[in-house]
């Protein structure tokens, strides 16, 4: 049985009026949204710092759940970001996740004092990472030692423990990575303009087979589809030319998108990634798309 649907915003850290991401999220919350997620380049200078803005941001709201879109595990190490999301998931009481991706822009990376990793060895992190994330937030209290290829732990105390069990999403690419998420992870995060929906289920069979060799269900894990693209006002199923891997159209366009895609391709947390009139945009998906979708996929709307 399918997980039933989830929405969120993907808002835009980059440095401007310090007031604006605080408006955006706050009006994601008040208009029901389950999710505000945040890309994380820290070596971005255009950026804000992702755990600091996020960290304010939650404080600022009251309901809405937070994460990164995903997180640079190279400059992020694991037992220190189980340690930050903990704490902060206890100060929000219970709404933090935690995106974690194996890294990409190495030249960057290496820049800002972290590794150069080859694929096999970003691989390997990425699993001690898992490993060290859940580990910490399970033993609050007592010793935890990991020996991983990468990352080692060795005798640490964690604590405070998280006031909720916190989900782990992935940012994952290729065979192995998707099979490790399905076998140790929670969610999926990908992107349209990069993952168009044709290759969504070849995307799902490496995370079932993952999961299955690990014994859990399949449908345990979520798939999360960031959306890039324009909703416009206006009645009907109406959509607009667009570039390859963005939606343009009414929101009852984008309802019977988001419905294929939940029901012909087993997503099922549908993230926003608008511009222009951002604020109009998210109260467009909010109180228009989403509530659509509900009602077409059977889920009650408060």
């Amino acid at each position: 049985m399918a997980l039933n649907p989830q929405f969120g915003i993907f808002l835009d850290p980059t440095a401007g009026d310090p007031r604006e991401p605080f408006r955006l999220a706050k009006l994601a919350d008040e208009s029901g949204l389950d999710l505000l997620t945040i890309q994380d380049h820290p070596y971005q200078p255009r950026f804000y710092e992702t755990w600091t803005l996020m960290t304010a941001l939650a404080m600022a709201t009251e309901r809405i759940h937070v994460s990164a879109n995903v997180g640079n595990l190279p400059l992020r190490p694991p037992a220190m970001l189980a340690k930050q999301a903990a704490t902060l998931d206890v100060l929000t009481g219970g709404r933090v996740e935690v995106g974690l991706g194996a890294g990409a822009f190495w030249d960057a990376i290496v820049a800002f004092g972290g590794p150069r990793r080859t694929p096999a060895e970003a691989y390997d992190a990425f699993e001690d990472a898992l490993h060290i994330l859940r580990g910490m937030w399970d033993n609050s209290g007592k010793a935890f030692t990991y020996e991983g290829s990468i990352y080692k732990v060795r005798g640490a105390r964690p604590g405070p423990a998280p006031a909720h069990r916190i989900r782990i999403w992935t940012g994952a690419h290729g065979p192995r990575m998707l099979r490790l998420t399905g076998r140790m992870a929670d969610g999926l995060f990908i992107s349209m303009p990069y993952v168009p929906p044709e290759t969504l289920p070849s995307i799902n069979a490496q995370i079932d087979q993952g999961a299955r060799e690990a014994g859990r269900s399949p449908e345990e894990i979520r798939r999360g589809y960031n959306l890039s693209g324009v909703i416009r006002p206006g009645a009907g199923s109406t959509s607009y030319p667009t570039q390859q891997g963005a939606l343009d159209g009414t929101a009852a366009y984008w309802a019977d998108q988001i419905v294929r895609f939940y029901q012909e391709y087993r997503q099922d947390t549908f993230i926003f990634w608008g511009g222009g009139d951002v604020a109009g945009q998210i109260e467009l998906f909010a109180r228009e798309v989403m509530p659509a979708v509900k009602e077409r996929v059977g889920v009650t709307v408060a």
